[in-house]
């Protein structure tokens, strides 16, 4: 009966006015926790907003080899990302292939992130919906699993700051991850949470309203971190080498482990 009423949830956007006409039905994730216990080897894919600030990747795989016990998983974390793209920009038959990006065994998941903006328009979220179904079948005939990013929406002085963006992206996320069950990462959720406990944190680039800072790149991280472990990243030491000042990091700590359990209901 889930999976029926996700699947209807997200061919509503193609046929109605507004994709917020599925909002109430799809209020939770499926999927509640990695489908891998301890992913070692992970793929991630998508634009900038992944990239900047050291990588979100990069940032995932430190704060897991400085928590206790320590787990190395530099080696098995490979990012691909292409600028401004959207998913279907990806090509991702090639990439799931582990010898083409020079691994002998299959990846344990793959990390869609594509771009903030594909919720903003009907047309974009029909797009994403068709494209995340068909990479989401490629993952597993891989031999992986399928997780989605959910990238922060925008604020000023980006242009979409006063838009729905947020709402849109949560409805497109849940909609099509519950349909395909996919693991879920709420990055957007931990990002207005930092905002509505501490108006006045950076967590985005002041130029654009869209790229993260190193504290919302770390504030991503520990949110990945949270949602593939299970473990919290209160009180790990990692602090990018000493570029993140204490009281930042222990407060997006704090905000990623509690978006974590509150998503989740863990």
């Amino acid at each position: 009966m889930k999976r029926f009423a996700a699947l209807l949830c997200s061919l509503l956007p193609l046929v109605l006015p507004s994709v917020a006409l599925c909002a109430q039905g799809m209020s939770a994730p499926s999927v509640k926790q990695s489908p891998v216990d301890t992913p070692r080897r992970v793929l991630f894919i998508g634009n900038s907003l992944v990239y900047y600030n050291g990588a979100l990747q990069t940032h995932t795989h430190r704060i897991a080899a400085a928590a206790t016990p320590p787990l190395i998983v530099r080696d098995g974390y490979k990012s691909v990302h292409i600028t401004s793209a959207y998913l279907h920009h990806y090509p991702i038959d090639f990439l799931v292939k582990p010898e083409n990006v020079g691994f002998k065994e299959p990846f344990d998941i793959v990390v869609l992130a594509g771009s903030i903006q594909e919720a903003m328009t009907e047309a974009d979220r029909a797009r994403y919906r068709q494209t995340a179904l068909r990479f989401d079948a490629a993952i597993k005939k891989a031999g992986a699993h399928t997780a989605l990013l959910w990238l922060p929406a925008v604020v000023k002085p980006n242009p979409l700051a006063d838009s729905d963006m947020y709402k849109l992206s949560e409805q497109m996320m849940l909609s099509v991850g519950n349909e395909i069950g996919a693991l879920i990462i709420p990055v957007a959720m931990a990002y207005q949470e930092a905002y509505r406990q501490r108006p006045g944190i950076k967590l985005q680039m002041g130029y654009d309203g869209s790229h993260p800072t190193l504290a919302g790149q770390y504030l991503a991280a520990a949110v990945v971190y949270g949602s593939f472990y299970g473990k919290s990243a209160i009180g790990n030491p990692y602090d990018y080498f000493g570029a993140l000042d204490r009281d930042t990091k222990e407060f997006v700590q704090k905000v990623a482990d509690e978006t974590v359990r509150k998503f989740f209901g863990r």
